[in-house]
């Protein structure tokens, strides 16, 4: 009879031994391991300071200004002239606004309100040019629209028919300051909204923040805006560049025509008469005045000037600009300099996922089972063995009592 009561005993032990420890003593779950981060960490923030991105800055507090001051030095912030010591002060102009400086380097070497904020004129087709050259193959065939033939302004005469290559409108855009082009050029690129996003994001790529595109011409227009220091660093941006540089110094070029060709001069006159220039750009509205950007080349040195507002015939006064900058090159200390554009960020690295490990070859039940413990279907099945071994040790002990 003792036997007969072994296994429902048996069972209750086996189940008591299979449902483990008291859960108050139940072991923590291993730590997960360390992983690998897909990104950087934040770095611990302290008060309310912002976060900025690895590399940059906030915006400018204002036009013109970088976090730590005017863009290109302290000095440059101020309104008169702004010239070197111990050596003789830079020629009289009548422009509002003028920026000399060493290409080379980068060093300003004079300077009057350069960040002062006017309207740009066709000076601002630099930046149009140095912004489309890398994006429009210059062997594309172009058909201008109705409406760029029509733009006011100067214009080099285009027809609405695929006559014209990418670079026939930028040598024209350069030489003859043909808004026409500008219209064809920016809708080529995919239309005006697309073409002025992508000038001021050059324009900020730059540094160049007193610089506001909205016409790829530079027809005035209200919130348009530049500088001369803007137009300093867009030139000198723009003489890195291989087809910019050839396009401002062409002197003349065969434009197409309905039939055949006409010739088109570059309305730079210092091309024709100061000795090493390389060109780049002038531009006059009645509400701008009239504006210059350009640029010399002398014994292995580049000379750039740019002024702003000028109400006269200036072309002798760049030419002594140029010539007093190529005397104290070298001589003078700098009141400023022209930024580098602003660096590219770095990618962020992409960390490869660790490789998953595939469980080896066990017992169905095992491979079920989850790292912390067994699955609530097993403890279901266990609690029933145990309730059911219960039930049959009482059943048992009743039946021996009545047999005594």
């Amino acid at each position: 009879m003792g036997m007969r009561h072994a296994a429902p005993a048996g069972a209750l032990i086996a189940a008591t031994a299979l449902l483990g420890v008291p859960a108050h003593a139940e072991a923590a779950p291993p730590a997960a391991p360390a992983r690998a981060s897909s990104g950087p960490v934040a770095p611990a923030r302290t008060g309310d300071a912002p976060v900025t991105a690895a590399g940059t800055d906030n915006a400018p507090a204002a036009p013109g200004r970088a976090e730590n001051g005017p863009v290109g030095g302290a000095d440059l912030g101020r309104h008169g002239v702004i010239a070197p010591l111990g050596v003789k002060a830079p020629p009289k102009t009548a422009a509002r606004s003028y920026v000399i400086a060493d290409a080379d380097t980068g060093e300003v070497l004079a300077a009057k309100d350069p960040h002062g904020r006017f309207l740009p004129a066709s000076t601002l087709k630099t930046l149009t040019a140095l912004t489309l050259i890398p994006k429009i193959d210059k062997k594309l065939k172009i058909r201008p629209s109705r409406n760029a033939v029509n733009q006011e302004g100067s214009a080099v005469g285009l027809v609405t028919k695929p006559l014209y290559t990418a670079e026939d409108l930028f040598k024209a855009l350069m030489l003859v300051s043909g808004n026409d082009c500008a219209m064809a050029l920016a809708e080529a690129n995919g239309g005006l909204d697309k073409t002025l996003r992508e000038m001021n994001d050059e324009a900020k790529r730059l540094q160049a923040y007193d610089t506001v595109a909205k016409t790829p011409s530079g027809l005035d227009k209200p919130g348009q805006s530049s500088s001369a220091y803007d137009l300093a660093l867009i030139a000198r941006a723009g003489l890195a560049d291989r087809d910019f540089r050839r396009y401002v110094s062409l002197k003349t070029d065969k434009f197409p025509a309905p039939k055949g060709y006409y010739e088109i001069g570059n309305h730079n006159r210092l091309l024709w008469r100061y000795p090493g220039m390389i060109g780049i750009k002038n531009g006059w509205t009645t509400k701008a005045l009239g504006s210059f950007v350009g640029a010399a080349r002398r014994d292995g040195h580049t000379i750039i000037v740019s002024i702003m507002r000028h109400d006269g015939y200036f072309w002798d006064e760049v030419a002594e600009l140029l010539d007093w900058g190529f005397s104290a090159r070298g001589r003078v200390t700098p009141v400023g300099r022209l930024v580098d554009p602003v660096p590219e960020a770095a990618p962020t690295p992409v960390v490869p996922a660790a490789p998953q490990v595939r469980a080896s070859a066990a017992p169905a039940a095992a491979a079920r089972e989850p790292a912390d413990g067994p699955s609530p279907a097993l403890w279901y099945a266990l609690g029933a063995v145990l309730l059911g071994g219960t039930a049959w040790l009482a059943y048992g002990l009743r039946r021996r009592r009545r047999a005594d």
